[in-house]
């Protein structure tokens, strides 16, 4: 399992980003989950259970664990040590050009009153542009979040991880508050499961929040 050491100093907070070998992680007891649809849709969760379709979840609740399935799509985790609140955050292309970081940066903003300058944020492995190449259907998309490339109705590689970090410095939340964990999926058979690599064979893994014991 990969831990962010930017969200280890947290003695309260269970966090982790399973890799092809975390079986057992995490423990199914606690666990909120979603039907992950590749959209902007942020789910609140007071309770353990699957909650419906949406791609983040936030809760501020002891004994309750978000969680996302990711093989390849960005795998976020966002923690407010002040309000001790956390969001997992599932964040394939789609969902970032929904802005789906930021959306749930501003829930957690409404829900709990959570500061964007207080967050700690950890982006675990996701797809690199080592490797996330695509047409420009697809780069076109991405115009408002690299005004300096030129290059965007061509074929080209593209950097997921840089976009939630240029589009989270929009709400507030400086570069110096985000851990990227710089792992490529597609890279690294041995370590994690990638859709783009292995299509239909590929498995999940799944990042998590939780806040331990009470508040």
């Amino acid at each position: 399992m990969y831990r962010a050491e930017r969200l280890n100093q947290f003695p309260w907070l269970q966090h982790g980003f399973g890799t092809r070998l975390s079986a057992g992680w995490p423990d199914a007891g606690g666990l909120a989950t979603a039907q992950q649809i590749h959209s902007d849709q942020v789910l609140v969760a007071t309770q353990p259970g699957h909650l419906g379709p949406g791609d983040a979840i936030i809760s501020k609740q002891p004994g309750v664990t978000v969680a996302v399935r990711t093989a390849d799509c960005l795998p976020i985790l966002i923690v407010d040590p002040r309000t001790r609140a956390v969001a997992a955050v599932h964040a394939g292309w789609r969902g970032v050009v929904a802005e789906i970081a930021p959306k749930a940066v501003e829930a957690m903003r409404l829900e709990f009153g959570s500061r964007p300058e207080d967050l700690e944020i950890a982006i675990g492995p996701g797809i690199g542009p080592c490797c996330f190449e695509v047409g420009p259907e697809v780069a076109t998309q991405f115009r408002a979040f690299f005004p300096e490339r030129n290059d965007l109705y061509f074929r080209v590689k593209l950097d997921l991880a840089e976009t939630v970090i240029r589009q989270l410095g929009r709400n507030g939340v400086t570069r110096g508050q985000i851990d990227t964990s710089d792992l490529c999926p597609c890279c690294k058979p041995e370590l994690f499961e990638s859709y783009r690599r292995d299509r239909e064979k590929a498995g999940r893994m799944v990042a998590a929040a939780g806040i331990q014991g009470a508040v």
